[in-house]
């Protein structure tokens, strides 16, 4: 059994939750808009979403974030030489989706 993009959904703003699609759509939409500043990167062959999340934030159940800025819908449907916006800093992105 995997991790889905909702396994970890209490985790976030005191149990409330905020891994659902509508706060997918609002951090594409503010890193579309200049509001979350990213990082632009590749992906590489042997790479997944959830290993770039624990490199950059320490924690890999964070990979929704980096799909969402990326506009992918599910981190499987991103294959190698795709490319990523990767939110630089995940205190922005809890300011627009909470």
């Amino acid at each position: 059994m995997g991790i889905g993009r909702y396994t970890f959904t209490n985790r976030f703003n005191r149990g409330e939750g905020i891994s659902n699609p509508r706060s997918s759509s609002k951090i594409f939409r503010a890193v579309e808009s200049g509001q979350i500043s990213v990082t632009f990167a590749r992906l590489g062959g042997a790479q997944r979403l959830d290993s770039i999340a624990y490199e950059k934030y320490g924690d890999p159940s964070y990979w929704w974030i980096i799909a969402a800025a990326s506009g992918i819908g599910y981190g499987l449907q991103a294959s190698a030489g795709a490319y990523l916006r990767i939110p630089n800093n995940l205190a922005d992105v809890f300011r627009i989706v909470v």
